[in-house]
């Protein structure tokens, strides 16, 4: 897929900054989410990726910089001020309750009430239209060997959790959907199902940041590959244009990029 990059990113950050005492976590860093395209965030153990994520997602406030949405300022105290704007995160744990069911983790946090008195009053939960609405998101994208939208989240398998939390970003996230190391627990049948789940949302037009140590998976998805080394983007690299070896030697300092943007 070819990103018009003449286009203002969806989501941008400049400038970020973020200390954990005298450690540096985001060193003056920039970040760069075009519409409709995956773009996958590379680097080593403690290269600051999860900082950034972070920050992007509300669950980290930068010292200093900027984050813009839309081409508009955007200053994030919590993740729910994120998922307020659109922006949902699947994290590597899913954040999810294993005893509650299907329906009542898509909806945690965000219930929807009966009408009328019962809701606004008696604030009881209109669990019909949310069993509905659970399982029209789960049929979306092709989640049919979920037959219970009422089974506990618990008795699912570790590729029908993740879809789960994947289903829930989609319905939710109308602009970005952020995904941490979707597939790191998984194996190989149950992460081929998950990629093709990244694939049908990004298909929505919705712009996918996508966290992965996996460089096949990565490879395969990603339109593009941020690479993310000591708290600061080091080069944004085209998968086409570069192999899996340039992407490692990038991360590890083995490699020092010409330009920034390497035919990205």
């Amino acid at each position: 897929m070819s990103i018009d990059q003449t286009r203002e990113p969806i989501l941008k950050g400049r400038n970020l900054v973020k200390r954990y005492g005298k450690v540096v976590a985001l060193d003056h860093c920039d970040f760069d989410l075009y519409p409709g395209e995956i773009l996958a965030v590379i680097g080593d153990n403690g290269a600051g990726k999860s900082t950034l994520i972070k920050a992007l997602s509300g669950a980290v406030i930068p010292e200093d910089g900027e984050v813009t949405l839309e081409g508009r300022k955007v200053n994030f105290h919590s993740p729910n001020d994120a998922r307020h704007a659109g922006i949902e995160t699947v994290y590597q744990t899913l954040a999810m309750s294993p005893a509650l069911s299907i329906t009542d983790n898509m909806f945690m946090g965000r219930e929807m009430r009966k009408p009328g008195l019962r809701g606004k009053w008696l604030r009881q939960l209109d669990r019909p239209a949310m069993e509905k609405f659970a399982r029209e998101k789960l049929n979306d994208l092709g989640l049919m060997t979920i037959q219970n939208i009422n089974q506990a989240v618990e008795t699912l398998s570790g590729g029908q959790r993740q879809g789960v939390a994947v289903a829930r970003a989609a319905a939710f996230g109308s602009k970005v959907i952020i995904l941490d190391e979707p597939t790191a627990a998984l194996g190989v049948k149950e992460s081929r199902r998950v990629l093709e789940l990244i694939l049908d949302v990004r298909s929505r037009g919705i712009p996918i940041i996508l966290i992965s140590h996996n460089m096949p998976h990565v490879f395969e998805l990603a339109d593009r590959i941020h690479v993310h080394r000591l708290g600061r983007r080091l080069c944004v690299i085209d998968p086409k244009n570069h192999s899996m070896s340039d992407a490692v030697a990038y991360m590890t300092g083995a490699k020092v990029p010409e330009t920034e943007f390497e035919a990205a």
